[in-house]
Parts: C-alpha cells; structure tokens; sequence
C-alpha cells in the first residue's frame, strides 16, 4: 500500500458495467480536486486486431482457443510493473489502444493496434485503472483498492450480446461463440479475481433471465437489486447504518452486504468510496 501515490483499480468482464464505477469515481475526483492518472487495460493486451486474429487461427489449428481473458494474451506482468512503479514514484509506462478510426485520427496511429509506451502520472494524485485484470494476482500486491464489477453471469451475457450487436455491428450467433470461446479463461482468469477485489458490485435482475441469449431488453435498474460485498468493512470505516438511511429500500443480507434497487447504482458508489478516497487524499497530505 502506498500512501504517496495510491493505485485504484476496477476489474470485471466485457460488458459487465465498469464504466458506472468509473463515472463515480470521476465525480468524486473532480469534487475532491483529484488530478488522476487513468490507465485502459485494454493497452495490456499483448496483440493488435489483425495479429490476435492471427495468433487465434494458430491456437485454434493447435486445438486450443486464444481470448482476450488469458494470460497468453495480456501482459500482466507490464500491469504490476506500472503499479508498483506508481506506487513508488508517481510515475510509470502505459499506452494506448485504438479502438475506431476516430480514435486513430487523435493518435496518429492505424485503428486496431497500439501507440508507443509513453511516461504517465506526472503531477497526478493517484492512478486509476479499469480494465479486465485490475484484480489479478501479479497486481494484487500493488493495489491499495480493487473493486469488482461482476452482474450476475447471465445478465452479463444479455448485456454483452445487446452491446455488441447494436453498437458493434455484430451478428448474436457471432456474439455467443465468442462468448463460448472465452468460458475457459472466464472461468480461470476472470472469476478468481472477485475473491480478492475489496468491493464488488453486482447487478441481480429479477425478471426472468433463464435463457439470456433470446432475451430482447437488458433488464432495466427497476428490475434489478445490486449486491455490495464489502470484504473487510472495518479497513474502510464503512458506516452501515449510515448507508442504509441514505439508499431508501436498502438491506443488509449479511454483516458486510448492502442490497439496493439498482437505480441508486451510482449514488450507492459515490456515499462508500467518497470517504475512502478522500482519506486516501489525507494519508497523501500527510506522508
């Protein structure tokens, strides 16, 4: 844990929701006058567009199947190198993925592949990253919160199947086979990281979800409930009590869980981690 240049990291699957933690965050930073240095997980991925199809014909004639969950893909140990340099000095090696053609004519560099690592965190408070593998075991150590967006595995794929298909221009058979491709390294590389995490946030619909691959709507806030797994409450201060009389219909299904209808989501985010980053900000003052 590093109390001059504090590491946060969001983790959780394509499609899962991360951007909502994100927004939060970005209206806590901007109320506390946090300058923060934000990091795309996908810069880790170790193949551009054209050389992971590549490389995922070769593993496929070999009889296995590459995807952007595994280890064979990504470079997790360049993530803990940019933690613990931050954490160290404030500073570290990152860059860019280009996702669309606008995107390329920002960065000066072909849709689908990657800009030069460059230094970041210059006069920054804090880094921030978001991404697929905010929680995996070489960066663990080098995290002083991980939180975990996780909606329960099938509101996830209806999620996933509505994204891509509307804004990805994606057919919904070619959404579930990568879907099916990727189980493997959901199962190895994704999941375990919610073991870890400090906060995990997870959407539970209550219509009926049994098979979401013919689902025609995502599930809106209104029928859904979010689950807030707090792992140790105690290291954060989080105040129960407090939290239940501000989120009205909210519960406690256990002594570190906090239920809630999923439209107070953002606001939910904003009353836990506000005190945490803000007395992240003071240790900061103080070291």
């Amino acid at each position: 844990m590093s109390h001059k240049h504090p590491v946060i990291s969001v983790t959780g699957s394509s499609g899962a929701g991360t951007s909502t933690a994100k927004v939060a965050l970005e209206h806590i930073f901007r109320r506390e006058n946090i300058t923060p240095a934000i990091v795309e997980g996908d810069c880790f991925h170790k193949f551009g567009r054209i050389e992971f199809k590549e490389k995922a014909k070769e593993f496929e004639a070999a009889g296995k199947r590459l995807s952007h969950f595994s280890d064979e893909a990504n470079l997790f140990g360049k993530i803990a190198e940019l933690f613990n340099s931050y954490q160290q000095t404030g500073l570290g090696k990152a860059r860019t993925y280009v996702h669309d053609d606008e995107e390329a004519k920002i960065y000066g560099v072909d849709s689908g592949k990657f800009t030069e690592w460059h230094d970041i965190g210059e006069g920054s408070d804090l880094l921030f990253y978001e991404g697929l593998h905010g929680g995996v075991e070489e960066v663990r150590p080098y995290t002083d919160l991980m939180m975990g967006i996780v909606p329960v595995v099938n509101l996830e794929w209806i999620q996933k199947v509505h994204r891509d298909t509307a804004m990805r221009g994606y057919s919904a058979e070619a959404v579930v086979e990568n879907i099916l491709s990727r189980m493997h390294d959901y199962v190895h590389f994704i999941t375990p990281q919610f073991t870890h995490t400090d906060i995990n946030f997870q959407r539970v619909p209550l219509v009926d979800t049994s098979n979401p691959f013919i689902a025609r709507d995502v599930p809106t806030p209104d029928e859904s409930l979010m689950v807030i797994r707090i792992r140790k409450p105690e290291k954060w201060g989080i105040d129960f009590p407090w939290l239940l009389s501000m989120l009205n219909g909210s519960f406690m299904s256990r002594r570190n869980t906090i239920v809630l209808p999923s439209s107070k989501m953002l606001l939910a985010m904003e009353l836990i981690l506000a005190p945490i980053v803000h007395d992240m900000m003071e240790k900061r003052k103080k070291s």
